[in-house]
């Protein structure tokens, strides 16, 4: 027998406060919260396997629950042909790079791409090549004309170019990037289009086919108020034999998603908000309102907002030199605006950090988001 020098208790009773007692601000959650019929099947499925009671063999073609019919709904939500349950959309991003790249080909994408996507290609033993900014600071907007000029200097070279990518939306400015126009080119040019959708799917309408998407990777825990590790891919008939090939010693299992990828609650909490999702992306144009009042009413007391203007979505990045000015003088630091939050039942800001700050209020009542703007301004007047 093992004798463990382990203290267990620190494992008993853990908890969560910010999302029941707290207005949660963080950008990577806002999108991710959930919806009461999708806590109330966390009961029914929250053990291991769960999902697994009729399985005759693969994830995709379960049909109690009805994993087989959301897979083709969700597809069609999408406007796309087909789609597979992932663990979120870097592991979408690297299913399609490992299925249809070859070795040493360049993934094109753009300079605001998330980590994961040039993890993913690393992993797969992929080049990247950069589209660079049309404007760097301080709307750093892609310059997606530069799609073309970066393809065509890697064919000039004799480089293959294995896949296109786009981020629809970043994670660090908020920046909507016109995908169709992007798609039209990737077309074109007969090279496959990957559209990295984790802010937008679930959050904001999205359209596959009029976005000339050949793949889309959505995020379940990020926008489409789902538990994580979940997500999608969606992808056209085209490159469903890639995608969905199936192993020569176990014909039945999809080798890409290594046979079954989300196995248990994370799937039935991204079902379980289908529906809430369907009718919540139909109200995208007040979630702008409410996103632009914030970016509206905070410059008026010294914020700037990054990114390109208008916002086209809901995460919001604000330079804050009246913060830091605060911070220089408060004992607290940069901790004092986290702080005096706090107090006020906000949360979801970044502890230390007065420079710059990033916030979203998506999916917020309007009194909560006019509280959470009179919050800061009494902030800032109370301590500058």
């Amino acid at each position: 027998m093992i004798f463990l020098n382990i203290n267990i208790d620190k494992y008993k009773n853990l908890s969560r406060s910010l999302s029941r007692e707290f207005i949660n601000l963080n950008p990577i959650q806002r999108g991710g919260i959930l919806p009461k019929e999708a806590k109330k099947a966390v009961y029914e499925y929250w053990d291991g396997y769960s999902v697994c009671d009729y399985c005759h063999g693969r994830l995709d073609e379960i049909t109690y629950p009805p994993i087989k019919d959301f897979l083709e709904d969700i597809a069609q939500f999408l406007n796309m042909d087909l789609a597979r349950p992932t663990h979120g959309a870097r592991e979408g991003k690297f299913i399609v790079m490992h299925a249809i790249c070859k070795e040493g080909d360049y993934v094109v994408l753009d300079k605001n791409a998330h980590y994961t996507s040039y993890v993913s290609a690393e992993r797969a033993k992929l080049n990247v090549a950069e589209v660079g900014y049309e404007e760097e600071y301080p709307t750093f907007k892609i310059n997606l004309e530069g799609y073309k000029e970066v393809v065509d200097n890697l064919e000039d070279k004799g480089k293959n170019v294995g896949l296109i990518l786009l981020t629809h939306v970043d994670g660090e400015y908020g920046n909507l990037n016109n995908a169709e126009k992007v798609g039209k080119f990737a077309k074109n040019r007969g090279i496959p289009f990957l559209l990295n959708c984790a802010y937008t799917v679930g959050r904001m309408p999205v359209d596959g086919k009029k976005l000339k998407a050949d793949f889309i990777v959505a995020s379940g825990h990020k926008s489409m108020a789902s538990s994580a590790p979940c997500g999608i891919l969606a992808f056209s008939e085209e490159f469903s034999d890639k995608i969905t090939k199936t192993s020569e010693k176990f014909p039945v299992k999809e080798v890409e998603m290594l046979g079954c990828t989300s196995r248990g609650l994370p799937i039935i909490t991204l079902m379980a908000s289908f529906p809430y999702i369907v009718e919540r992306v139909k109200k995208w144009d007040e979630e702008l309102k409410k996103t632009r009042y914030v970016v509206d009413e905070l410059e008026k007391i010294g914020f700037k907002q990054l990114g390109i203007k208008p916002k086209e979505h809901d995460l919001i990045k604000f330079e804050t030199p009246i913060l830091d000015e605060i911070a220089k003088k408060d004992k607290r630091k940069g901790f004092f605006f986290y702080d005096e939050l706090k107090k006020r039942g906000i949360g979801g800001i970044r502890a230390g950090v007065s420079k710059e700050v990033k916030m979203s209020v998506y999916g917020l009542e309007w009194d909560q988001v006019k509280y959470v703007v009179d919050s800061i301004k009494q902030i800032i007047s109370l301590n500058k």
